[in-house]
């Protein structure tokens, strides 16, 4: 079992930055591979980040380059540091976790779920 509790959302105008945290219970949780996920009002939640268990990365093509995500095990945290943001990136963000190796796009092939944090960017 893992709990996630995001943190670190706001709101910011545009050009600006936030880093979102998501701290993970569970002696496991270093074996999961996380994701971030995104959900605009009116559209369908989608993958904007994700991270293996071994820290390799992806990245939705609408977010590289100016999303990061990274993990520190030893404080079971994984990180979403957004630079140069835009309107477009507001919605609420989720941290997850997937009980195996891959970042998957689709959000039903994840286990767990954190509350969300509101990001909101303003033009």
């Amino acid at each position: 079992q893992v709990q996630l509790v995001e943190s670190g959302g706001g709101l910011v105008q545009a050009g600006g930055s936030l880093r979102l945290s998501c701290a993970g219970s569970g002696r496991t949780f270093s074996t999961y591979a996380m994701g971030w996920f995104r959900q605009a009002p009116g559209k369908e939640r989608e993958l904007v980040a994700g991270i293996t268990n071994i820290g390799s990365t992806n990245y939705a093509d609408s977010v590289k380059g100016r999303f990061t995500t990274s993990r520190d095990n030893t404080k079971n945290t994984v990180y979403l540091q957004m630079n140069s943001l835009k309107p477009e990136d507001t919605g609420v963000y989720y941290c997850t976790a997937r009980g195996r190796y891959a970042v998957v796009a689709d959000p039903k092939q994840y286990d767990y779920w954190g509350q969300g944090t509101q990001v909101t960017v303003s033009s």
